[in-house]
């Protein structure tokens, strides 16, 4: 069983700053890629950031230029550092990856919890 886990959301005001963290646990083979998504009340869920295993990013348009996605592979972790938040910002933000997992070696998208993200204006 492999568990997500997501901490740093909270209350910034406009032009703040919030660093979110996921940490993937459990019977873990390899992570490919690792991402965060955000979804604001009344709106569908969109991808904020993805990062693959060798590195590469992709960032929403929206985001571009004021977030930045970075992972640890020996420690299964993935951050979202945000900067220069604006109130559209505000969100649920999931952390997201595709783990291959022990016994069965097949590889599976998995979810965390969500972490409430409020900006102010």
């Amino acid at each position: 069983q492999v568990q997500l886990v997501e901490s740093g959301g909270g209350l910034v005001q406009a032009g703040g700053s919030l660093r979110l963290s996921c940490e993937a646990s459990g019977s873990i083979v390899s992570i490919n890629s690792m991402a965060w998504y955000r979804q604001a009340p009344g709106k569908q869920r969109e991808l904020v950031a993805t990062i693959l295993s060798g590195g590469s990013t992709n960032y929403a348009d929206s985001v571009k230029g004021r977030f930045t996605i970075s992972r640890d592979n020996a420690k299964n972790t993935v951050t979202l550092q945000m900067n220069s938040l604006k109130p559209e910002d505000t969100a649920v933000y999931y952390c997201n990856a595709y783990i291959r997992t022990f016994p069965t070696m097949t590889t599976y998208d998995y979810w965390g919890q969500g972490t409430q993200v409020t900006v102010s204006s």
